[in-house]
């Protein structure tokens, strides 16, 4: 019978309600030990199962089995995997090798978590689950990555989802943001009530000794009296008190039970058989654990022994000899069954003393299998343990380096780094050390700050092969790139160029061409950097091998990207979202989603853009991610800016700054002060926006960038106009057409010709804007057009031209209000007041009506894809998806996906309609 608890219990029977209803709920119960998580869970899979009818998963961490690849994964979902073939392929296959079900390719970490998500929404789909987890703070890492990403993403399948965690122990729900009840002690009515047949005044004193804690009362009941000498209100250390009435307890029974107890304690699987093989190799007969049940120690059940409590374990362990432990090991590693090589594994490591070439040699064969499971974190550990003994220098340098490897892989980046250092200073090997140096470098890249990055991979090339050297580069020049340093980024471009072997690989040429042209763009030769980025382009459109490699996911999108250009290379920026996407590289994902978001925003897509910002945004966040987090950042802000809202965008620049000190991405800053600068522009305050792009100026004077691309110089123009300012506009605006016209690309040009034209004397003026307007159709930036068209409407209307001014001004409001960029519209409408013709404002558009995932939702649903097929692509179950779908039908006052589809195929003929001609 459960004491009180009527506040959890609440909870739980409404997650349980909810569940019924078709909605997720997940709870962390949290607390001391002996608190009574574990029979609050009980207490919910009863309720689950006698009164909801629930289907049950549970699972239960235990410390010793935190090196097991994904072992409390495959006890949690061991029930679900008749459902396996419900969830999508790819997923099914990660999924499959994760549980060494089947062989399967090392995956992203994630794609297991996405996995998860699948089969747990596959196994609710004919009614109701609870899924019970105890001593969550001892799940595997692997395990609770990817238990992680599947809980937060729970949100319309009938899942209740409860958790038991011990607290001040690190667990998955750490900065998780889950919703967590904490666990206080029982009153003193319930505790009397619990310790029926002591005084009452024992009791009293037993519940202020113990803060009501359920097995602290039970178990130190019969010592009660000894509390006497325990001063009244002096603090007691309820875990510590525990365990010394266990360990008293242990001591009180005989050589031969305690000798059986110790050794069922090193066991991490209680199973009888294998206990009763160890126990003859050390003589020892466990018949004397009937004893040690008799004192209440251990429960005896069909083929296994299970102890009381985890603390009763992990005391009688710790007070056991540390020989008399090392011999359970090594017993317990000679009578484990053939298949559980990893845990003999770990058992010789704990029997070692010293270096242990065996042991050490079982731990490298368990994190080789455990990586290939992608269970990169026990991969990590036990290549770490696996260097630790090895008795050979160089044989530890490399074990250590692949322990790194591993840990960064499942974003344990301080520890990677901590443990490239070890194998760095076990090494003299140059080729040893080009390999650490250049994992180190990579991840000084993407945590900061950037440029240490660049200093290692720079120093590590030259003691690496041409091909790994080259790769090195260009890592660095793109470290150059986000730290705003283009005469180092050219260098080290350059230099990888040199490299480059005459029967170099695609990857190397392709890889070389993208950062000679980022270089060059960026420093000065924009021509020349074009052309390397079209050579870059052509080779991976002409590679299949280069598109299908995740590494190079990100790489593929910046070619285009750099071009601006309609039909370089787009279709690329596709093809890796959509490879990314398919192969749950959460890794890859966050940069390639910042590059095409960044790409969107300079269409007519900006509310997908925003989408596709705020996916990056949340799984960089997700997967630790500081660089691309600042990126995504600064990008939502500079589209935010545009459309006026200003709360979010000085949101965004805040944060995106205050990761930028830490990462020294100069790049970063460049940005956030130019979205500053479009805020102020679009509210009408000229003034403050000049300061904002003077000092963009300034940043990129100080760096050396110049890239026309990044000049702020037709805003300038812009506002210097409206502030009266004509010689500093004029001066802008010759500096920035020599710019351009050096680059030769026509988004620049165009921009460069309308700030002439702004500025044109006489009639003039109308020749400079109709070229604009030619080379903004060379480009799909629909809001570049649309200021190119008010700036032209604007002049028409001071030169007394209303009738065309009117047209250019009406095409200029209608496309600032299909990207709901308000502050241009409203300046457009005004413009157009003041030529005699009133234009009202339109309801928001469609697509505005939309959250972001309602969005991508409905946008990868109009391409043709399946619910299941959308779900694996966002890491949402199907339910959810429907779920999101509902509002987007309740939003559009529509019914079905082919009215979805010809609403969004309408609002796309109705902005073609608005794109008015010369």
């Amino acid at each position: 019978m459960l004491l009180g608890r009527e506040r959890e219990r609440l909870a739980i029977e409404n997650a349980l309600a909810g569940a019924r209803s078709g909605g997720s709920t997940v709870i962390a119960l949290v607390g001391e030990p002996g608190i009574g998580k574990t029979a609050l869970l009980d207490d919910a899979a009863q309720r689950a199962a006698e009164i909801s009818g629930m289907q049950l998963l549970r699972a239960r961490g235990v410390e010793s089995e935190a090196h097991i690849p994904f072992g409390s994964l495959l006890e949690l979902l061991r029930p679900a995997l008749v459902m396996l073939e419900k969830v999508p392929q790819p997923q099914a296959v990660a999924l499959g090798g994760a549980l060494a079900l089947r062989p399967a390719p090392a995956q992203d970490r994630f794609a297991i978590g996405a996995a998860t998500l699948s089969l747990l929404a596959a196994y609710a789909e004919p009614g109701p689950v609870a899924v019970l987890i105890d001593d969550a703070q001892w799940l595997d890492e692997s395990s609770a990555q990817a238990l992680l990403f599947a809980f937060r993403r729970l949100v319309a399948d009938p899942i209740a989802v409860f958790l038991a965690v011990r607290e001040g122990e690190p667990s998955l729900i750490d900065g998780s943001g889950l919703p967590t009840l904490h666990l206080g002690g029982l009153s003193s009515d319930e505790a009397a009530a619990l310790l029926r047949g002591l005084p009452a005044e024992t009791a009293q004193r037993l519940h202020g000794a113990t803060a009501g804690n359920p097995l602290a009362l039970l178990e130190l009941a019969p010592d009660a009296y000894d509390l006497a000498l325990v001063p009244e209100g002096a603090p007691v250390l309820v875990s510590t008190r525990i365990s010394h009435a266990f360990r008293q307890r242990a001591g009180s029974l005989d050589e031969a039970a305690r000798r059986a107890l110790v050794l069922a304690a090193t066991s991490d699987s209680g199973d009888l058989r294998t206990l009763e093989r160890a126990a003859a190799r050390l003589g020892i007969d466990l018949e004397a654990l009937a004893v040690a049940e008799s004192a209440g120690l251990v429960t005896l059940h069909a083929g296994a022994v299970e102890f009381r409590h985890p603390l009763a374990r992990s005391a009688i362990y710790a007070d056991a000899p540390a020989g008399q432990r090392r011999d359970a090991h090594r017993a317990l590693a000679a009578a484990l069954p053939d298949r559980d090589v990893d845990r003999r594994a770990w058992h010789l490591a704990a029997a070692a003393i010293g270096t242990d070439d065996s042991a050490s040699a079982a731990l490298e064969q368990a994190g080789a299998r455990g990586r290939e499971r992608s269970a990169y974190a026990t991969a990590a550990a036990a290549f770490e343990r696996a260097g630790q003994l090895a008795a050979d220098a160089e044989r530890r340098a490399r074990l250590l380096w692949e322990a790194a490897e591993a840990a960064w892989l499942a974003g344990l980046a301080d520890r990677a780094a901590t443990l490239l250092g070890q194998a760095r200073a076990a090494t003299g090997d140059p080729g040893r050390l080009a390999q650490i140096d250049q994992l180190a470098g990579h991840i000084a890249v993407h945590r900061g700050p950037v440029m240490r990055g660049h200093a290692i991979l720079t120093a590590a090339a030259g003691r690496a092969d041409p091909e790994r050297a080259v790769a090195m580069l260009a890592e660095a020049a793109f470290a150059c790139f986000l730290a705003g340093d283009p005469a180092e980024m050219l260098s080290v471009a350059e230099r990888a160029r040199s490299l480059l072997p005459e029967n170099s690989s695609a990857r190397a040429r392709f890889l070389a061409a993208t950062a000679v042209g980022m270089a060059r763009i960026l420093g000065g030769d924009a021509a020349a950097g074009a052309e390397a980025a079209h050579e870059a382009v052509t080779l991976a459109e002409n590679s299949p091998g280069l598109r299908e490699d995740l590494q190079l996911m990100p790489w593929l999108t910046l070619g285009p990207l750099l071009l601006r250009q309609t039909g370089a290379g787009r279709p690329l920026l596709d093809h890796a979202l959509r490879t990314a996407r398919d192969h749950a590289a959460v890794g890859a994902l966050p940069f390639v989603l910042n590059l095409i978001a960044r790409d969107q925003a300079a269409t007519d897509r900006w509310a997908v853009a925003e989408a596709t910002y705020r996916e990056a945004i949340d799984l960089a966040r997700e997967s630790g991610q500081q660089t691309e987090l600042a990126f995504g950042l600064t990008g939502l802000a500079w589209l935010q800016a545009r459309r006026g809202r200003e709360l979010d965008c000085r949101a965004c620049v805040a944060e995106a700054l205050r990761l930028n000190h830490d990462l020294g991405a100069r790049l970063n800053e460049v940005w956030a002060t130019a979205a500053l600068g479009e805020l102020e522009l679009g509210l009408g305050d000229a003034a403050r926006a000049v300061r904002h792009f003077e000092r963009q100026q300034r940043l990129l004077l100080d760096v050396g960038i110049t890239d026309a691309d990044l000049s702020p110089a037709a805003e300038l123009v812009d506002a210097y106009a409206r502030l009266g300012r004509d010689d500093d506009a004029r001066q802008a605006a010759d500096r920035f057409m020599d710019m351009a016209r050096a680059k030769g690309q026509p988004w620049s040009l165009a921009r460069a010709l309308r700030s002439q034209g702004m500025l044109a004397a006489g009639s003039g003026f109308a020749a400079l804007f109709e070229q604009a307007l030619s080379a903004h159709e060379q480009t799909p930036d629909a809001f570049e057009t649309a200021r190119t068209r008010l700036a032209y409407g604007e002049r028409l209307r001071r030169a007394r031209d209303r009738i065309l001014a009117r047209e250019q001004l009406r095409a200029a409001a209608d496309a600032f209000e299909d990207l709901d960029a308000r502050p241009w519209a409203d300046r457009a409408r005004a413009e157009l007041a003041a030529t005699g013709e009133t234009l009202r404002r339109r309801d928001s558009s469609t697509l505005e009506e939309l959250t972001p995932q309602e969005l991508q939702i409905a946008l990868l649903l109009t391409t043709g894809k399946t619910t299941r097929e959308t779900a694996a692509a966002l890491f949402l179950s199907p339910k959810t998806v429907e779920y999101h779908l509902r509002h987007v039908y309740q939003k559009l006052g529509i019914h079905s996906r082919d009215e979805l589809a010809q609403a969004l195929a309408a609002q796309d003929r109705q902005r073609s309609r608005h794109r008015a001609p010369r």
